[in-house]
């Protein structure tokens, strides 16, 4: 019986270390940084590297970092699959068109699933859920806006009994959108769909991984849970 292919390094063509590489990622996608802010802040620490250096990093490590997130995420879940969704739509430019930006978000305020369209009808919509719900499987409840585009999509996939809609109900998914507003105005916007698409995926896996509802526990239970956070962070691709 052949012996299974053991897994090749991911960091073994790069010079600087692992954890330089994740701290540069971390920065950069979790916080309203921009890339020569980066530079910035690990030139302080001795780290000497260039922002293009911080622009390669995340583009070949952050949908790694991410999908590892998602795996962990996903078997942890095992059993609890009965969640309640929010799903919304957000308005992002992309060299001065308009583009929608659909999101799911759990009843826990964890970013499910991000997809970028240019149009926002029932084909687009209807794309969206069909992904979410292939990744994520089936929602107890799913609460919408007005939008028609939900229903019909719905109707069409058979869940629209799942469907709730309200003045404040979907105020979960609102507030989602506020640390990628902020991310996408240090970064001065997107100026292609398939970038916006790629850093929307990495940033929602990296808020869920670090989001400790500190708001809602004691200071002794949120030091815990974020010490447990760094310590699977410097664990990904390990």
């Amino acid at each position: 019986m052949p012996r299974p292919r053991k897994q090749a390094n991911p960091f073994r063509y790069f010079n600087s270390s692992p954890e330089v590489i994740r701290m540069a990622v971390m920065l950069y996608v979790r916080y309203p940084l921009s890339l020569r802010n980066v530079e910035d802040l690990l030139f302080k620490y001795g780290i000497d590297i260039c922002h293009e250096t911080v622009r390669l990093w995340w583009n070949r490590f952050g949908p790694m970092f991410a999908a590892d997130i998602r795996r962990q995420r996903v078997s942890r879940m095992e059993g609890f699959r009965q969640w309640r969704w929010h799903l919304d739509e957000v308005f992002v430019k992309i060299n001065g068109e308009r583009h929608y930006m659909w999101r799911a978000v759990d009843h826990e305020g964890e970013v499910l699933e991000s997809y970028v369209t240019k149009k926002r009808d029932k084909s687009a919509a209807l794309a969206f859920l069909k992904k979410a719900l292939k990744r994520h499987g089936k929602a107890e409840t799913i609460v919408t806006d007005g939008l028609k585009s939900y229903p019909a999509a719905m109707k069409e996939i058979g869940n629209q009994d799942c469907r709730e809609m309200g003045r404040w109900l979907n105020n979960r998914a609102e507030n989602s959108h506020l640390p990628f507003r902020r991310r996408e105005r240090a970064m001065l916007r997107f100026r292609q769909m398939k970038s916006l698409q790629k850093f929307a995926s990495v940033h929602a896996s990296l808020y869920n991984h670090f989001n400790s509802e500190r708001h809602l526990v004691d200071r002794q239970t949120y030091k815990t849970r974020r010490s447990a956070a760094y310590s699977e962070w410097q664990n990904l691709a390990a």
